[in-house]
C-alpha cells in the first residue's frame, strides 16, 4: 500500500508526526485520490490534530475488502467498509465464499461511523454521442476495478435501469482506479464512473482541459430498479454546473450508497471514544476548505446499516451527542 503524502490533492494532509509514547493506529483506505479515501484520511488529520497521544497512520491502495479481514485479524486498526459488504463478510457470500474464516472474523470488526460514499458520476466527453446511459452499448467503459463493491454497484444501476449487460451488450475495461481514469484521459475509452462527493478532483482535473458530460439512464424507475437499490443504496443527483466544464443544464439521477470506516472491536473503549469525538467536535476545521465534507453528518454516522454494530467507544460518544438511544 502507498503512504499517503501532503501532496494528495483536495486538502488531503499527511498525518502528523508523533512521539514514541502515543498510540499508534493503522488506517487503510482504497486508492488516495478517490473520494471515500480522502474523507478517511481527512479523518486521520482531524483527529491527529486534536488528540493528544493518537497517531493514525493512513496507507492508501488495495481493496476495502481485503482490508477489512486484516483489521478483524488485528493486522490493521481500522479501514472503509460498506453496509453491503459487512453483511457479505458475516454471512461468507459473494467475495467472502472461499474464505471460511470470515463470519467468525467478521465478529471482531465494528462501525465507527458511516458516510455517503457519493453519487456514481457515469461521464463521457461533452462531444460524444452517447446522450443517456442506454446508449452505451457497444462502449467502452470503466466502472471500477473489476471485482470490487463499486464495480458490481456501476454494473448493477446500468443493468436495472437499461437492461444492458457487462460482456454482452458493453465492455468494461479491466483495470485499477489509477489506470481506468488515465484511459478516460487518453481517450481510450467511452464512460468513466466513479463515485464521489462534489467536487470531485478528478473532474476538476478533467474539465480544466475538456468539457464533461455526465449521464442518466432513461427511465430510473421500475421494479428491478427498486430492487438494486434495496436497503442500503438510494437515489442521488449530480447538480447542473458543479464543475466549470460541464455541459449538462439539469440535474442527472443516479444512485449513492453510504461507506464508512471499520474499526477493530477488540480496540480499547476510551481510545475509540476520545478518536470519535475529536472528528465530530472539530468538523468545522474542514468544511470551509472542502465543501464535499459538508455532506458528513453525524446523524448518518450513527444509522442503523445492516448487520454492523458500532463499537462501544463510538457509540458512547454518539449517545453523548444525542443521535443515539
Amino acid at each position: 500500500m502507498r503512504k499517503l503524502t501532503t501532496a494528495v490533492a483536495a486538502g488531503l494532509i499527511a498525518a502528523s508526526a508523533a512521539s514514541a509514547q502515543d498510540t499508534k493506529l493503522k488506517m487503510a483506505t482504497i486508492a488516495p485520490s478517490l473520494g471515500a479515501a480522502i474523507s478517511m484520511a481527512t479523518f486521520a488529520n482531524v483527529v491527529n490534530d486534536n488528540v493528544e497521544g493518537v497517531e493514525i497512520e493512513v496507507s492508501g491502495g488495495g481493496a476495502a475488502t481485503l482490508h477489512m479481514m486484516e483489521v478483524a485479524r488485528g493486522n490493521l486498526d481500522l479501514s472503509m467498509t460498506s453496509p453491503v459488504v459487512y453483511n457479505l463478510m458475516a454471512g461468507g457470500k459473494a467475495m467472502y465464499a472461499k474464505e471460511p474464516e470470515a463470519p467468525e472474523l467478521a465478529k471482531n470488526l465494528n462501525l465507527l461511523m458511516w458516510y455517503p460514499y457519493g453519487a456514481y458520476h457515469f461521464a463521457v466527453r461533452a462531444d460524444s454521442d452517447i446522450e443517456v446511459l442506454d446508449d452505451i452499448e457497444g462502449a467502452s467503459v470503466f466502472l471500477g476495478p473489476q471485482g470490487g463493491g463499486a464495480y458490481n454497484a456501476a454494473k448493477g444501476w446500468v443493468a436495472a435501469t437499461t437492461g444492458l449487460v457487462d460482456g454482452e451488450d458493453y465492455e468494461a475495461i479491466k483495470a485499477n482506479w489509477a489506470t481506468g481514469y488515465q484511459a478516460f484521459l487518453d481517450g481510450k475509452i467511452d464512460v468513466y464512473v466513479n463515485g464521489c462527493l462534489d467536487p470531485c478532483g478528478q473532474f476538476v482535473q478533467f474539465t480544466e482541459t475538456e468539457e464533461v458530460r455526465f449521464i442518466g439512464p432513461e427511465d430510473h424507475t421500475g421494479e428491478a430498479v427498486d430492487k438494486f437499490l434495496g436497503k442500503f443504496r438510494y437515489y442521488a443527483e449530480i447538480p447542473a454546473g458543479a464543475y466549470e466544464g460541464q455541459t449538462n443544464d439539469s440535474a442527472v439521477t443516479s444512485f449513492d450508497t453510504a461507506v464508512g470506516i471499520a474499526v477493530r472491536a477488540d480496540l480499547d473503549e476510551e481510545t475509540v471514544y476520545q478518536i470519535t469525538k475529536a472528528f465530530w467536535d472539530n468538523i468545522d476545521q474542514v468544511t470551509s476548505d472542502a465543501p464535499w465534507a459538508k455532506a458528513l453528518n453525524v446523524e448518518f454516522a450513527a444509522s442503523k446499516r445492516g448487520l454492523a454494530e458500532l463499537h462501544p467507544g463510538a457509540a458512547r460518544y454518539y449517545k453523548e451527542a444525542g443521535v443515539l438511544n
